[in-house]
């Protein structure tokens, strides 16, 4: 038992040193309920600070516990039979007074008032000291103190005085050079200045155009508090005419007529409340010489202005055209009987022909053919007349005996002479004159062995020139063959029309 105590007794003074040293390490200020101010909502190590100044009324705070229960003692230190006294300083009574100068705290509840009073400029603290404590408890009276700084009071101040220059109250200006309105200031105290207005937004109908009322305003404050304000309302308009300028005008021709609608687009333009529109245009349908046609461009103020252009010549009909002489139209002629070429004849009622009508498409070859006739006017349009024909080819007849056509190789001699007969017919016409064969010509030529050949029964003698037979009533062209035997030629008779006639030869 005994050697119990002794281990328990040893371990009570371990247990006592050790809350020692805690407590020891724990700072006195966390140890006690503290006192503090209601300058601000937070309990710290900084001092808090009340502004005065002299003359001006006292300052108030008022003061109230806050328990912390870690001074051994829990709740709060004041039972209601004890109580704190505590004294109530001003480190510089010449600068602020503090009232009262003692306090007694009966509860935890209790929130007396301190008033302080300005005495001169400066800086002083108010600070706590206990008097008497009957609690058994400890109480922190640091975060009561606070300080209290005092300025001098304001000097005397005459209000200042404002006034308005560079607009007017009532006046009109034009818009873009309405002038600065300037606020001008007098003061006593701070000195004269000057400064811009304040402008207020423009009311009104026009207002989005940037016309109607703006009222220009002034306000000063100065050092001392006072204020002076002034202000002049004024009109802003636009008396201007916006600019017209003609932009493009439909391409008159060289000869200074157009054939269809003439359009005119003028821009507008404005330096003051801007255009209606950016531009405008006119557009002339009417057929008709030396028109006219007018842009008018508008401001949002209602101003105007107008251009109007001249010289505007439309002749939108073509002109009259037709064939004279010539062939019919849907004739048929034979080669060589074609009509001679047309000529034609237009007219034009407005701007008149642009030189003279033209003939194209005449022909005679064999085929078909369309002849036409145009005409344009000065103001480009243009018309024209057809007619379309066609060219007969001839009709030939032989090669006659002793000449076999259709791919036969007439075989004969070599350096014989073969009589070529053949006839030409223009329809029932039977064309004699020698001038109507344009060529005979003969071309060595392949032999083709599959062909049929028949031999020459009827030679001749004589000249080889072409000539007409009135009394066979045929062409007769003697064809002298040449001498190399073994050889296949073949002979083409071709007439004016292109038309031809072909015979194969094979010489031995």
């Amino acid at each position: 038992m005994r050697r119990l105590r002794r281990v328990f007794s040893s371990w009570s003074f371990r247990l006592a040193a050790v809350a020692l040293v805690v407590m020891l390490a724990v700072p006195w200020v966390a140890l006690a309920d503290d006192i503090s101010n209601t300058l601000d909502n937070t309990v710290d190590t900084e001092a808090e600070v009340m502004p005065l100044s002299v003359g001006d009324a006292s300052g108030t705070t008022k003061l109230y516990v806050i328990t912390r229960n870690n001074d051994g003692k829990q709740g709060c230190n004041l039972t209601g039979k004890t109580t704190l006294v505590v004294s109530v300083n001003s480190s510089d009574p010449s600068v602020a007074t503090v009232s009262p100068s003692s306090i007694t705290f009966g509860s935890c509840g209790d929130t007396p008032t301190l008033t302080v009073t300005p005495r001169r400029e400066g800086s002083t603290t108010i600070s706590l000291t206990q008097t008497s404590n009957d609690t058994g408890a400890s109480f922190n009276l640091d975060p009561a103190t606070f300080i209290v700084n005092v300025t001098a009071p304001p000097p005397a101040n005459t209000p200042p005085q404002v006034s308005i220059t560079g607009v007017k109250g009532g006046a009109s200006y034009e818009i873009g050079s309405v002038p600065t309105a300037i606020c001008n200031v007098t003061d006593a105290e701070d000195g004269n200045s000057s400064f811009p207005a304040t402008l207020s937004a423009i009311t009104g109908t026009l207002s989005e155009y940037g016309l109607g009322q703006q009222t220009a305003s002034c306000s000063y404050t100065d050092t001392g508090g006072l204020t002076a304000s002034a202000s002049v309302t004024y009109g802003i308009v636009d008396t201007t005419p916006p600019v017209i300028t003609l932009v493009s005008r439909t391409a008159p021709n060289v000869n200074g007529w157009n054939n269809s609608d003439v359009t005119l687009t003028w821009s507008c333009t404005d330096s003051g409340s801007g255009v209606v529109n950016d531009s405008v245009s006119q557009t002339v349908s009417t057929e008709g010489e030396n028109q006219s046609a007018t842009g008018t461009c508008k401001d949002h103020a209602g101003n105007e202005v107008s251009d109007t252009q001249t010289g505007i010549n439309i002749d939108k009909t073509a002109p009259s055209v037709s064939l004279v002489g010539g062939p019919a139209d849907g004739g048929t002629y034979y080669f060589g009987f074609v009509p001679a070429a047309p000529t034609c004849s237009a007219s034009d009622a407005l701007s008149g022909i642009d030189g003279a009508c033209s003939v194209s498409g005449y022909g005679t070859a064999v085929g078909s053919h369309t002849v036409t006739a145009t005409a344009k006017d000065k103001a480009g349009n243009s018309a024209s007349a057809s007619a379309t024909y066609s060219v007969l080819a001839w009709t030939l007849k032989g090669f006659y005996q002793p000449v076999d056509m259709n791919g036969v190789y007439n075989t004969v001699k070599n350096g014989s002479t073969v009589p070529l007969k053949f006839e030409i017919f223009a329809g029932p016409t039977e064309l004699t004159d020698a001038a109507y064969v344009k060529s005979l010509t003969y071309a060595q030529t392949a032999c083709d062995a599959s062909a049929i050949t028949d031999e020459i029964e009827t030679t001749t003698t004589g000249g080889t020139s072409l000539r007409y037979d009135a009394v066979a009533g045929q062409f007769v062209y003697n064809w002298k063959t040449p001498s190399t035997a073994g050889k296949c030629y073949r002979v083409t008779m071709t007439t004016q029309d292109g038309s031809s006639l072909v015979a194969f030869f094979k010489l031995k």
